[in-house]
């Protein structure tokens, strides 16, 4: 038993992240040793194993049994777990130069929790790790130690906590209704199985609620950001594509997720909230392939997590090592960086290629599957929508990102390219994009069903070329009316945010009523009292936004209690 557990690929992520505190000053060796380890463990040790821990208790002659089966191996999960480790390497190679030997540790166990997930073979150990996961990515968010990644941390765990209760309620309720808990594909037909659903699109930064990712990972340090963008919202879709395959709703969802990102990211202002807005656009592609079900589009989905996982971590290193030279993060306060910061340029734009699906790129071979999947099925609208979408990813990570920081008007900064380290992560992570473009069946060989899908067949490449460049003329004709100025952009978060405030006042509106009753009708209640407490409530600014949860919570079992 004890040597079984040593064979699953996430024990040595969590042991090095023990051993950082032992060894403050080799952190970076031993977090690039661990990941190294677990990634050896699963290209050799892992293959077909199933590993179940059992608890056995007795109570008055009655024996129970717990069982957890922490390790189920199945093709998808080598997919996700090899590009979390490839990523996670490259991450940390980019990540030498911050000097937090706590970040580092969280990172591993963020990354040996989301490994852990991707394997579980039940809901109770999927469930411990996604709420490990969601709480080691706040704390990362919040090792930025600054006064916006203090606020926007407490908004993320929030949010993560809030779709946890609700994904935790579902579980109860599939293991009372089934007295199973084994993780399978469930239907859409039963109250349990829709919360469960919406806790998982919720960590994938699906509507109403999409506007974490952009207000919490931004926040992160120059080097977190490429983590937290990798493993969340991927380990959601992994599971979206387990649990809830083919169900249709996914695709609308999906679509809504689409034109979102490129809409905000198209309004915004700050590098890596670009980036981040383009997080929930890629994303919703991949919904959109999970909803549609067949093996072409899940296909699709999977190997565009895969690539999307590669490319963005390329951008938003790209992004960091502008924020790590020039302490800046606006495009307002950045341009012309191409003559000081080549390298760094060269590498942004094979990313900005990358996730615009551009030929002989990493996107290009995993997005049309998607796209062919959806014709296949007679889905016009929807194949009509995704090319649309694809042409508005050109526009905002494809040339505005690249445009508005290296070659835009010249703001004459003093910058170079980043340190080695930084360097080398950023070059391997184009390699890939070119690498798997250019040879597709390196990824297709990796996923789940058997792939025969040829994507460069002359039309499709063509097409996909022609759709590329109306897009960029279309943004430099509209370029002016692109430049963004010092704005703030509305979204949902709003209601949450200004939400703390109306809690406020309900709470100090009740204490009045309160007052008002006890100096009419009784005396038995001192003022004093109310007044401590009041004066103490309205101070604690998350223990108003957590009444907001516990009331949501309460109506929830209360209506299904009821029903």
């Amino acid at each position: 038993m004890i040597v079984d557990i040593f064979l699953h690929p996430a024990i040595p992520v969590f042991i090095g992240s023990i051993l950082i505190f032992f060894s403050k000053e080799k952190s970076n060796l031993i977090s690039v040793a661990a990941l190294l380890v677990s990634l050896y463990v699963l290209l050799f040790f892992s293959d077909h194993k199933d590993l179940i821990y059992t608890l056995s208790s007795s109570n008055l002659g009655n024996e129970t049994h717990l069982s957890l089966h922490y390790y189920s191996y199945s093709k998808l999960g080598f997919l996700f777990c090899l590009v979390y480790l490839i990523i996670g390497i490259l991450g940390k190679l980019f990540s030498m130069y911050r000097e937090n030997y706590i970040e580092k540790s969280l990172v591993l166990i963020y990354i040996g929790s989301a490994i852990s997930v991707i394997f579980s073979g039940d809901f109770l150990t999927f469930y411990i790790f996604w709420e490990l996961m969601a709480i080691a990515s706040t704390f990362i968010i919040w090792s930025s130690d600054t006064t916006e990644s203090h606020s926007a941390g407490v908004r993320y765990l929030l949010i993560h906590l809030f779709g946890g209760i609700v994904l935790l309620i579902g579980i109860v309720g599939l293991l009372i209704n089934t007295q199973d808990l084994t993780l399978r594909l469930l239907s859409h037909s039963d109250w349990y199985n829709w919360l469960i659903l919406i806790g998982l699109l919720l960590n994938a930064g699906a509507p109403p609620l999409s506007s974490w990712i952009p207000d919490a990972y931004p926040e992160g340090s120059y080097s977190s950001t490429v983590f937290l963008s990798a493993y969340t919202t991927k380990t959601a879709v992994y599971a979206l594509i387990v649990i809830f395959a083919g169900t249709e709703i996914l695709i609308y969802v999906g679509l809504y997720m689409i034109f979102y990102g490129i809409i905000y990211a198209l309004l915004e202002n700050d590098i890596r909230r670009i980036l981040a807005y383009s997080i929930v656009n890629q994303v919703g592609f991949m919904v959109v392939g999970i909803g549609i079900g067949t093996e072409l589009s899940l296909n699709g989905s999977a190997s565009h997590a895969f690539a999307h996982i590669i490319y963005k971590g390329l951008l938003l290193m790209a992004a960091g090592s502008v924020i790590y030279v020039t302490q800046k993060r606006k495009c307002t306060d950045v341009g012309g960086l191409y003559k000081m910061m080549p390298l760094t340029a060269v590498c942004a734009i094979i990313g900005a290629l990358s996730i615009s699906a551009f030929p002989l790129t990493s996107g290009f071979i995993s997005k049309s599957m998607i796209t062919d999947a959806s014709y296949q099925q007679g889905l016009e609208f929807v194949w009509l929508m995704l090319l649309v979408g694809s042409a508005g990813v050109f526009l905002h990570a494809g040339i505005k990102f690249p445009w508005f920081v290296f070659f835009h008007k010249d703001k004459n900064i003093v910058a170079e390219d980043p340190p080695i380290y930084m360097r080398s992560a950023m070059v391997v992570s184009a390699f890939l994009c070119f690498a798997i473009g250019i040879f597709p069946n390196l990824l297709y060989e990796l996923l789940p069903f058997k792939a025969a899908y040829a994507p460069y067949t002359y039309n499709h490449a063509i097409s996909q070329t022609h759709l590329l460049l109306f897009s960029g003329l279309a943004f430099f004709v509209s370029l002016k009316y692109l430049e963004r100025t010092l704005t703030i952009t509305l979204d949902f978060d709003w209601f949450y945010r200004k939400g703390n405030v109306l809690i406020k006042f309900l709470i100090t509106s009740s204490f009045c009523i309160i007052e008002f009753t006890k100096n009419k009708f009784t005396g038995l209640i001192t003022y004093e009292r109310f007044e401590k407490m009041e004066n103490y409530l309205i101070k604690q600014s998350n223990i108003s936004l957590m009444l907001t949860v516990v009331v949501i919570i309460f109506t929830l079992i209360l209506i299904f209690n009821l029903s």
